[in-house]
């Protein structure tokens, strides 16, 4: 992966002096022997949404467009795609079918993972004839991959609503303080358990879920609330890797054998500006506020990254669209992850304020 660029991964496409890239990730799982060395490709978050008849919000067609546009033009070519997650925006037929239609020009194979926007109109049905399970696993050249369903609730919450539109639309508003916490619920984790019994401790485990399996910031559901019993069923294994979507922005983290990594989202970046907020907001630590994207320029503010899963530490190599590159690595020293250049306070830009 160290011999990977902006420039070689954008090598004869015909697109490096227009020199934008979208949020997907081309992840590259290396080992002793290197003929088992394999890419996938990662997008994550593209809410498409429906206005009416054949109509649709053009900022996130567009940008679910290049990032496929780019995934088929990638040098190594990717064994498979991953999606991440929220296809659509309100959960809609429209949206997933106008989704799915734009997803099919891959050249790749796709395995999905369900997102809050797909599934809370009729609780996955329809995404679920399209796509198949809502937790599946499945095994590639020595790694094992487990996807999971991790946006579900209580089902007191899920059941309160007058109408599936409301509920939809309450669990769509990422700050809303009417929503409730995801988790990926008891009869997963016992589907969970079994699946993992069957798979040797040596063997390289990445799961995929749409909300983190961390609890981050419970205010913008950045939460899953049975995150360490889902952590207590990866600890037995040397290497795992979570790999999420949802949060719109850099993430990273590690606990214990579990490397986190979060993807950009292609439709916008979080997290919007403090005016915009509905609920309070105690920003955690580490989060950077994000400058919101220029409203004339679409693609601000998302950006591509390159992951390097080799010591089982996760580097990832940010290449952003209009903003400086970022590198997020393990420090052996400190035994956490840390950003090379916005760590310190004092070399953050401050975030624009809109109004």
């Amino acid at each position: 992966m160290s011999k990977l660029s902006r420039r070689n991964f954008l090598k004869g496409s015909g697109l490096l002096a227009a020199g934008g890239v979208l949020p997907m990730s081309l992840i590259e799982l290396a080992f002793a022997d290197p003929r088992q060395n394999f890419n996938f490709a990662y997008i994550s978050d593209s809410h498409i949404q429906h206005i009416k008849g054949k109509e649709f919000v053009r900022n996130w067609d567009r940008g679910l467009m290049r990032a496929v546009a780019e995934t088929n033009l990638l040098d190594p070519k990717p064994d498979f795609v991953l999606y991440g997650g929220d296809i659509a925006q309100l959960g809609t037929k429209p949206e997933i079918d106008h989704g799915l239609e734009l997803l099919s020009a891959l050249r790749y194979p796709v395995r999905y993972a369900l997102g809050e926007h797909d599934y809370y109109l009729d609780l996955g049905e329809y995404w679920e004839s399209q796509l198949g399970p809502q937790y599946y696993s499945f095994d590639h050249k020595g790694v094992h991959f487990v996807v999971l369903n991790s946006i579900l609730t209580y089902d007191e919450w899920t059941n309160k609503w007058p109408t599936p539109e409301q509920r939809m639309a309450v669990m769509a508003g990422l700050d809303n303080p009417n929503g409730s916490p995801f988790m990926v619920g008891e009869a997963q984790r016992a589907w969970m358990a079994d699946d993992l019994a069957k798979v040797a401790k040596t063997t390289p485990v990445v799961v995929l879920s749409h909300s983190p399996l961390q609890k981050i910031f419970r205010n913008w559901n950045f939460w899953t609330e049975d995150a360490e019993q889902v952590q207590a069923l990866l600890a037995p294994f040397d290497k795992v890797t979570v790999l999420y979507g949802h949060v719109h922005q850099i993430q990273y983290n590690q606990i214990g054998n579990i490397s986190f990594n979060s993807a950009m989202a292609t439709a916008w970046p979080w997290p919007y500006p403090r005016s915009y907020a509905q609920a309070p907001s105690h920003m955690p630590k580490l989060t950077v506020p994000m400058n919101r994207a220029d409203p004339f320029f679409e693609r601000d503010a998302t950006g591509w990254q390159f992951i390097d899963l080799h010591s089982g530490n996760i580097d990832l190599h940010y290449a952003l669209y209009d903003n400086p590159n970022r590198v997020v690595a393990f420090n052996a020293q400190s035994g956490r992850p840390e950003d090379t250049a916005f760590q310190d306070p004092a070399t953050r830009v401050p975030a624009q304020m809109h109004y």
